[in-house]
């Protein structure tokens, strides 16, 4: 009898997980497509530095596409400059310009024209007692100072300042070589630069916005901005033709978007843009979707169970969530792949630089829409763009 009670009890047991292994929410599982040659992720931690390590990424994926080797570059040795020039910049303009950590794509092209390049192992720029970056404090510095020397307490800008800067500079982040050594080779920051397989030249920037015309360059409106560097403005379906042409070519893509959409999960890595409009559904769809309260709506768009239906994006809908600060430059990644989930959607697997971490080991997807919606620019090698678009934009 005991045995007999025993195996009820075991089935009982075994019925129950079968039922909650079915009712188990289905996820999301992705399969990857093209994939262009990628290098390690690295961890920005508390900076906001998202700008210098995606678009340093980029170089690195471009110098290993080119035949060179697999670099760490110093993502510091670019912050560190570029936070001189941004300071000289909001000086020169009475600190009427976005005096801040964030930056954009263009400043690392421009930081190593500038000031070269050098190796991770050569400046870590990490002076201050962290093994990763941490700026809370030398931010609340550079700003204090900055922001002391406007005053102009002796009526005018002394001949000092720019070196008490440099002296601020070399404290947090150290102070720059002027030559090293690398696999037993001497180099300076510039001739290091020099000796990548990469034109810095070749490096543009597209985006999609109904405000400039098209076909043309424009100065994009956002604070990080402080360079006032230009993109070359398309249609929406043309400047996602140039993503996936570079794509297809075996180039990745530096990418600004915007990651403050409720459809974009971080623990789960996914970024996608869902349908809530009713009068885009039909059938059953619609009628589970009229039958719901609001609270079991928004829980159901952005519970990312499943794959669900997603919004189909216009040029409209970019430049009014532009133009109402919905869409706002707060991250860059690096586009490298393609995927697809299970019911055949598109999506683009992207490089993060959050650290290697679950689910996907620092890489995140995003949906076609989402790309599409919340892409504020990218930059690609020129080379990549598709003949008849170089062509219309003069390159």
């Amino acid at each position: 009898m005991k045995r007999f009670i025993v195996t009820l009890m075991l089935a009982a047991t075994l019925s129950t997980a079968v039922a909650q292994e079915q009712t188990k929410p289905e996820g999301y599982k992705f399969t990857d497509g093209t994939l262009v040659k990628s290098n390690s992720v690295k961890n920005q931690f508390r900076s906001g530095t998202c700008w210098c390590y995606s678009a340093l990424s980029f170089i690195e994926e471009e110098i290993m596409r080119a035949g060179g080797e697999s670099l760490d570059l110093s993502e510091m040795w670019i912050v560190r400059n570029i936070y001189f020039e941004k300071a000289v910049k909001y000086v020169r303009l009475h600190g009427a310009l976005n005096f801040a950590v964030g930056g954009a794509a263009h400043d690392v092209i421009e930081g190593i024209k500038r000031y070269g390049i050098v190796p991770e192992e050569v400046y870590r720029g990490l002076n201050y007692g962290t093994e990763l970056p941490h700026f809370n404090e030398v931010d609340a510095v550079l700003k204090a100072y900055v922001d002391a020397i406007i005053k102009a307490p002796n009526k005018k800008l002394t001949t000092a300042w720019q070196a008490g800067l440099n002296g601020i500079l070399d404290a947090y982040f150290g102070k720059m070589p002027e030559t090293f050594t690398y696999n037993g080779k001497e180099y300076t920051p510039h001739s290091f630069a020099a000796s990548l397989p990469v034109d810095m030249n070749n490096y543009v920037s597209v985006s999609s916005y109904t405000h400039h015309p098209f076909y043309e360059q424009f100065v994009i409106e956002v604070p990080d901005n402080w360079m006032w560097g230009t993109v070359y403005n398309l249609p929406m379906e043309e400047m996602m033709g140039v993503l996936d042409n570079a794509l297809k070519g075996g180039y990745s893509v530096m990418w600004a978007a915007d990651v403050s959409e409720k459809g974009f999960n971080r623990t789960k890595a996914i970024g996608v843009i869902p349908e809530d409009n009713i009068d885009n559904m039909s059938g059953t769809d619609a009628e589970r979707w009229g039958s719901m309260t609001e609270k079991e709506r928004q829980e159901a768009l952005y519970s990312f169970d499943k794959p669900g239906r997603e919004k189909k994006i216009t040029q409209q809908m970019r430049q009014e969530a532009f133009d109402n600060y919905e869409t706002t430059d707060d991250h860059g990644m690096v586009i490298h792949g393609t995927a697809t989930d299970q019911c055949g959607n598109l999506y683009y697997k992207v490089k993060n630089s959050w650290g290697v971490r679950p689910p996907y080991e620092g890489y995140y997807y995003f949906s076609r829409p989402f790309v599409e919606y919340k892409t504020m620019s990218f930059m690609v090698n020129k080379n990549a763009i598709p003949k008849g678009t170089r062509k219309a934009l003069g390159l």
